[in-house]
């Protein structure tokens, strides 16, 4: 039975989303990750989507909020953004949290084609540094 973990940012719409399916793609025996949004915007970044596309991720996730996890448990709380950090709610404390920044790319300047790369390493550095501490 894999752990279940619960991925947090503001919006659940770039970041907490990219880590919520690599953590699937990659983990899927060992780990069961959801994601959520202090303040959820509703939808999920094109570009968010686009760069997991690149790595062979379809993901398929909708911007949700922290209540529609209310009363379930989980082994590990990640939040992504500072915001989130400190306005996770308190009865996600159950668990271990976890703090593992990273910048919203959604905030990069530019177009598309500006942002893309910016979304690329965040990709890059969720993959590495959240797969690393979930293997730890």
């Amino acid at each position: 039975m894999p752990k279940r973990v619960l991925v947090l940012c503001t919006g659940n719409s770039c970041r907490s989303q990219m880590a919520e399916a690599i953590i699937n793609h990659f983990l899927p025996g060992q780990w069961h990750a959801y994601s959520a949004g202090t303040q959820p915007s509703g939808y999920v970044h094109p570009l968010a989507l686009r760069a997991l596309a690149e790595i062979g991720i379809q993901h398929a996730g909708q911007s949700k909020s922290t209540e529609a996890f209310r009363g379930q448990n989980f082994d590990l709380v990640i939040t992504v953004c500072d915001d989130a950090a400190e306005n996770c709610p308190v009865w996600l404390g159950k668990g271990k949290r976890v703090h593992i920044g990273f910048p919203d790319p959604a905030k990069a300047p530019g177009g598309e084609e500006e942002q893309m790369p910016v979304f690329r390493q965040v990709r890059d550095d969720i993959q590495k540094r959240i797969l690393a501490y979930l293997n730890g």
